[in-house]
């Protein structure tokens, strides 16, 4: 997995370097970028599709595929943060996770442009790069750092969202919007961040990043208590110390 997300990264990053050449055109880089999406999508299922030949395959732009072994898949997302990486802005990842009947066992967020590798496997710890990843140890809300993602182009989401922040802001050190919920979940891990929610996400935003924070010792938990992350795309995770006093500011 490791290999496959520093091969990806390296097509990216060689792109990553036009974008700011293309913004100028009248075109703009929109064409360029979905390119650079699916050569490091097709870069990523190749070489984990050669690894594991008999694995299912299911990411954000070649969607899904039942492999000889119904109990294996690999989920993907080649580039999460497009939106990032199209205004030339240094912030996105790669992300590959292994479900295991219905359990995620492995996962890598790859931050190319940084040169960060996040990756655990379970019951085995995370790791950034050689170092070993552990939530931070906050335990006052008033100190504490959260991220999210914010609604755009007219999402109907936008009320509940302004919501939360209305009864988070006042109760926080500060909520950030860095556009790419693989590496929220890694930062979240990292100690970064000190808890993250978000609705409306996709399995392939949130698979790797949950078995890495999880890993690192975060509490993770969907939304609305008897949903499924994953299926439903919403999760609250954070610190063991806040959890339940963030947990219930975004669930009121």
């Amino acid at each position: 997995m490791i290999k496959a997300a520093r091969k990806a990264g390296r097509s990216l990053v060689k792109d990553f370097r036009e974008v700011e050449n293309l913004q100028v055109s009248m075109k703009g880089a929109g064409d360029f970028v979905s390119k650079a999406d699916l050569a490091a999508e097709a870069i990523l299922k190749e070489e984990l599709m050669e690894a594991r030949p008999n694995y299912g395959w299911a990411a954000e732009e070649g969607g899904e595929e039942e492999g000889k072994d119904p109990t294996r898949r690999w989920i993907v997302d080649p580039l999460d943060g497009t939106t990032n990486f199209l205004h030339g802005l240094p912030h996105w990842a790669i992300s590959i996770a292994l479900e295991h009947k219905g359990d995620i066992v492995a996962g890598v967020v790859y931050d190319a442009a940084k040169d960060e590798m996040f990756f655990a496997e379970k019951g085995f710890g995370a790791f950034v790069n050689d170092q070993r990843l552990r939530v931070s140890g906050r335990s006052r809300m008033i100190e504490a750092i959260f991220a999210t993602g914010l609604p755009f182009g007219g999402r109907a989401d936008l009320p509940e969202t302004l919501q939360d922040l209305a009864r988070l802001l006042p109760t926080c050190a500060g909520v950030r919007r860095w556009g790419s919920a693989a590496l929220d979940l890694a930062y979240v891990a990292a100690g970064r961040y000190d808890g993250f929610w978000e609705r409306r996400l996709n399995a392939w935003d949130l698979a790797a990043g949950l078995v890495i924070l999880r890993e690192a010792g975060g509490f993770v938990e969907p939304i609305d208590p008897a949903g499924d992350i994953l299926s439903d795309g919403e999760v609250v995770c954070a610190n063991e110390a806040i959890f339940d006093q963030f947990a219930k500011i975004i669930r009121a």
